[in-house]
């Protein structure tokens, strides 16, 4: 699946929902559903930056995860 560039580097959790929901949707490279694979690279990402993510980041983009499950019709947790 191909991102946009500067994906995880945006400031509001819903640009970033959408950007990955467009790029999963887009993507003729994936094996699962947009969503499973949406989230998937979303929570790859935060867990590879571990340590090195500021609170403040990791809040927007644990945010990002229910406006993605929103943008695709399931329940935010």
């Amino acid at each position: 699946m191909d991102l946009e560039p500067g994906v995880f580097t945006l400031d509001d959790p819903k640009e970033i929902a959408h950007s990955l929901k467009r790029s999963a949707e887009a993507s003729d490279r994936r094996k699962a559903s947009p969503f499973r694979s949406a989230i998937s690279m979303l929570t790859f990402y935060i867990n590879r930056a571990g340590a090195g993510l500021n609170g403040d980041r990791r809040h927007i983009l644990e945010r990002a995860k229910n406006e993605l499950r929103r943008d695709f019709g399931r329940a935010p947790r």
